[in-house]
Order: structure tokens, then C-alpha cells, then sequence
């Protein structure tokens, strides 16, 4: 007997804090599903709200570190911290970076791109010509009441696109 179980997708009712899984195999004689009791919190859902508060914090901490003034962190009792250089160098250093790598990555995807002008634009090994198609399949007495799906020239287009 395999015990498979999933999350219903009807959510039953609850007013308890516990979590209520269905199980896929049923009782066949009374035709209800067996309910089993999860309790706890997902351990993605734990890292997310930990790794959410330490964010907010740091922010916090990053804003009252560069905009206080000197003597008001001494009154605080935070006598050693970094330069205010680095305030305005670390946010300027990862966003000229995030820049960097957009381009970078742009510029990787016009290198890799055919020409406007190359064939390979218009036809590769995945294109599939209608003509060809359709006289293979006349040499068969089947009929297909479909045709198969096939690459519209691009004479046809330019035709219903430019007149």
C-alpha cells in the first residue's frame, strides 16, 4: 500500500493553527478522505521572514549609520564604524556593476545574433516547408482533414504584410 498525500485543493476550515493535508487514498468504505496533521511552519517560509527582518534592520542601521552625526553616535555608544566614504561608495559601486552586467550581457546578445541580412534569420534546421509536406503526404491515401503545421514562406508574408 503506497500512502501518497497532497495538499487539497479545497481547503478545509479551521480555526486551530494546525495545517490540514489530504491524502489521496480514501476509505472506500465510508468514501471519506483520511485527514493527517501537520503542525509547524516550512522551513523556506522561516528563512523568508528571517532573511525579510534582517533586511529591514540592516537598512536601518545602514540609514543611522550615514546620516547621524558623529556626536550622536558617540552618545549612542557606537564609537567604531566604517568611513562616510563608503556609505556613498558601496551603493555607487554595486549599482555601476548591476549597469556593468546588463551591458555586458546586451552586448553578449547582439554578438550571438545573425545579421538582418543572413538567411539564417528566415530558415533553420527546425523549418519546415508546406510544400513538402503536403506532397508526402499525397503520395498516401489517407486523408487528413488538417494540415500539419508548417514555416509560412516569407514571400507570403511580405505579400500580406506590403501588399
Amino acid at each position: 500500500m503506497v500512502d501518497s498525500s497532497a495538499n487539497s485543493p479545497r481547503r478545509m476550515l479551521s480555526l486551530s493553527r494546525e495545517r490540514a493535508f489530504v491524502s489521496i487514498l480514501d476509505d472506500e468504505r465510508e468514501g471519506r478522505f483520511a485527514l493527517s496533521n501537520k503542525q509547524g511552519a516550512k522551513l523556506l517560509e522561516v528563512y523568508g521572514f528571517v532573511g525579510s527582518i534582517s533586511t529591514i534592520v540592516a537598512t536601518g542601521l545602514f540609514f543611522l549609520w550615514a546620516y547621524l552625526p558623529e556626536p550622536w553616535l558617540h552618545y549612542l555608544g557606537i564609537t567604531y564604524y566604517p568611513s562616510r566614504y563608503w556609505a556613498l561608495a558601496i551603493p555607487t559601486y554595486v549599482m555601476v556593476t548591476i549597469l556593468f552586467i546588463v551591458l555586458f550581457y546586451l552586448g553578449l546578445n547582439y554578438m550571438a545574433t545573425v545579421p538582418s541580412t543572413s538567411w539564417n534569420s528566415l530558415f533553420d534546421d527546425h523549418t519546415r516547408d508546406a510544400s513538402r509536406i503536403l506532397s508526402a503526404r499525397a503520395c498516401t491515401d489517407e486523408e487528413h482533414p488538417i494540415d500539419p503545421i508548417s514555416d509560412i514562406p516569407i514571400t507570403e508574408v511580405n505579400a500580406s504584410l506590403f501588399g
